[in-house]
């Protein structure tokens, strides 16, 4: 028990410090005293359910963020290893490389648009960004109503916070990866 009690200390106070949390900013935001906290940082209290539900509430972050194991010192993502979100009656493919961490605050996807394949997205919530880099084909994106044009090998970023469109426009398929950037929360 002591083990888990650790880790789930080390990524409270991973978080706090990720989002430049005092402990009473933490414990403003979850209800969990500061010195709760402080003792479950240190590993000295092991949490309740409720306490931890509490404090993942509180802080925005799935519960499962405290349970996950440590990660090694680099990833490999393959995209065969990967399950595809298909979208345009499988016209598009997404493959999600690296899943969103609460941490990081990003996720990465490999995408795939067959020929003239338009997929349409609604506005994410306010300050996120996406990063389109094109290795091959052609794309026309609609950025809250403003066109944008990538070749082979062009990056872009915008503000993903607005409805916006992906357009194949080239004659094969079109493959880019997509890098979704949330704010803090």
């Amino acid at each position: 028990m002591e083990q888990v009690s650790l880790k789930i200390g080390e990524r409270l106070k991973e978080i706090r410090k990720v989002r430049c949390l005092t402990l009473d900013d933490a414990a403003n935001l979850t209800g969990v005293s500061k010195p709760m906290l402080g003792q479950i940082e240190r590993g000295q209290s092991s949490p309740t359910i409720n306490t931890l539900w509490k404090i993942s509430t509180g802080l925005k972050i799935p519960l499962s963020f405290f349970c996950r194991q440590q990660e090694a010192d680099f990833t490999i993502a393959k995209m065969e290893d990967t399950e595809a979100i298909f979208e345009e009656d499988g016209g598009m493919r997404a493959y999600p490389l690296f899943a969103f961490d609460p941490v990081r605050n990003v996720e990465i996807f490999y995408i795939e648009f067959d020929a003239g394949v338009r997929h349409e997205s609604a506005a994410h919530v306010d300050g996120v960004e996406e990063y389109i880099f094109l290795l091959q084909g052609a794309m026309g994106l609609m950025i809250g109503g403003k066109e944008a044009v990538l070749q082979e090998k062009q990056s872009i970023r915008f503000r993903a916070d607005v409805p916006h469109a992906y357009e194949n426009l080239s004659r094969e398929c079109c493959c880019a990866y997509n890098m979704i950037v949330y704010p803090n929360p």
